[in-house]
């Protein structure tokens, strides 16, 4: 059968928007199948999704001639804080202080919101005549082909796809009708999530507060505001998330404490229960996984989107490469590269995650000292601090040496 679209995307989120903007540009034609409507996600107000964009996921930005529609509303991030801490006792000694002056690339990252960045890729998709955006539908099925996969819509319709790509969240129905397991747990612990106005200026300063039940993140928006991640036990979430504001905000400042200055709330509050999961394989017969999909990791390192993006430059360089060889871009040896470039690296670092969580979010006086100390030889050492602070902003190359194209800022 002739193909409907070279390629199908699965999920409208944020990755399958951008993954779909990278391969037009390759001279693909593509299909976003996006189950939520597209208005109304990119007209909403601040919904506590704020990101912080890696310094190589600005630069994939750039390559896709989305960064000036955004850069005024990006918040450059000038320096990463992280210390432990405990409600009511203040600010603790700093163990880890990366500045942006030491990388001398520019800002360490960029905090973006959610409908900012989703808006930016809705326009920029409606104006690309190689994409075919279709809202608030879902793929509720699909069978494999000799020469494609035929892809079922919640509306009834059938399209005929060269490459099925599932960019459809940590449940993604495109894996799970593939066949692909995935490994995983959950915490025990949610996120509460919101943005909070504050009377002094953060100076584009992001905050990790270690508490013993859970990681505290503050991460500066523009203006006099701040997102903040505030990850607790379960029960004590549940508890907190059914107070009034007043009291809310009660329960947070003495863990926010107050150099910042007096607080309020400047938008609603969310929560989301926190887990972790990994497919265990990112492709199947004419089908690849990005992003959440791939690997659900825990917030406490701001990792989750640049991941993602991470997925896309790589998927987006793999396909039209193969595609400029005259290669069938769904064939197993193509996919095959794709999976080999990023599986092994977002395992270790999903796994390093979780264990930065688990070492951080507990009470026990000899882990606290130790890690301590392990974080205080990398602030002590320049090298070694560069080194984290360069693979934070992604600009270290993955396996082999070889970085995608796109996170250096250079289209495919």
């Amino acid at each position: 059968m002739k193909p409907d679209t070279d390629v199908l995307i699965a999920g409208g989120g944020l990755n399958g928007p951008a993954l779909a903007l990278a391969l037009a540009q390759a001279g693909l034609g593509v299909t976003v199948v996006d189950a939520q409507p597209a208005r109304a996600r990119a007209d909403a107000g601040f919904d506590g999704r704020a990101y912080a964009l890696a310094l190589a996921s600005k630069r994939l930005l750039e390559a896709t001639r989305l960064w000036p529609a955004l850069a005024d509303k990006a918040q450059p991030i000038t320096a990463v804080r992280a210390s432990d801490g405990r409600a009511g006792e203040g600010a603790a000694p700093l163990f880890l202080d990366f500045r942006s002056a030491e990388l001398e690339d520019g800002p360490l990252g960029y905090m973006l919101e959610d409908r900012h960045l989703y808006a930016a890729f809705l326009t920029a998709m409606q104006a690309d005549p190689r994409i075919t955006h279709i809202p608030a539908t879902s793929v509720v099925a699909q069978a494999p082909l000799p020469a494609g996969m035929a892809v079922t819509l919640s509306d009834g319709r059938t399209l005929v796809t060269r490459l099925l790509v599932g960019a459809d969240g940590r449940r993604s129905g495109v894996a799970g009708r593939a066949g692909i397991t995935r490994t995983g747990w959950r915490y025990g612990q949610t996120a509460l999530v919101a943005a909070i106005a504050h009377e002094r200026p953060h100076g584009g300063v992001a905050q990790q507060f270690f508490m013993p039940s859970g990681p505290l993140a503050i991460l500066p928006l523009t203006g006099n505001r701040s997102s903040i991640v505030w990850s607790e036990g379960e029960a004590a979430a549940d508890t907190i998330a059914a107070l009034d504001d007043a009291a809310f905000l009660a329960v947070l400042r003495p863990r926010f404490g107050d150099f910042l200055g007096h607080t309020s709330l400047c938008g609603p509050r969310f929560t989301y229960p926190l887990d972790l999961t990994l497919a265990d394989a990112y492709t199947a017969p004419r089908l690849a996984l990005v992003g959440d999909a791939a690997h659900g990791v825990h917030p406490i390192a701001g990792q989750g989107l640049n991941l993602g993006l991470r997925d896309v430059a790589a998927l987006a360089e793999v396909v039209a490469e193969a595609g400029r060889r005259g290669e069938d871009i769904g064939a197993p040896d193509v996919l095959n590269r794709y999976q080999a470039w990023r599986r092994f690296e977002s395992t270790a670092l999903a796994l390093g995650i979780d264990g930065v969580n688990r070492l951080f979010s507990n009470d026990n006086p000899l882990l606290r000292a130790g890690r301590d100390i392990g974080m205080g030889i990398v602030q002590a050492i320049p090298a070694l601090r560069r080194g984290f602070m360069r693979q934070a902003a992604g600009l270290s190359a993955g396996p082999g040496g070889r970085q995608p194209r796109l996170l250096a800022g250079k289209p495919l």
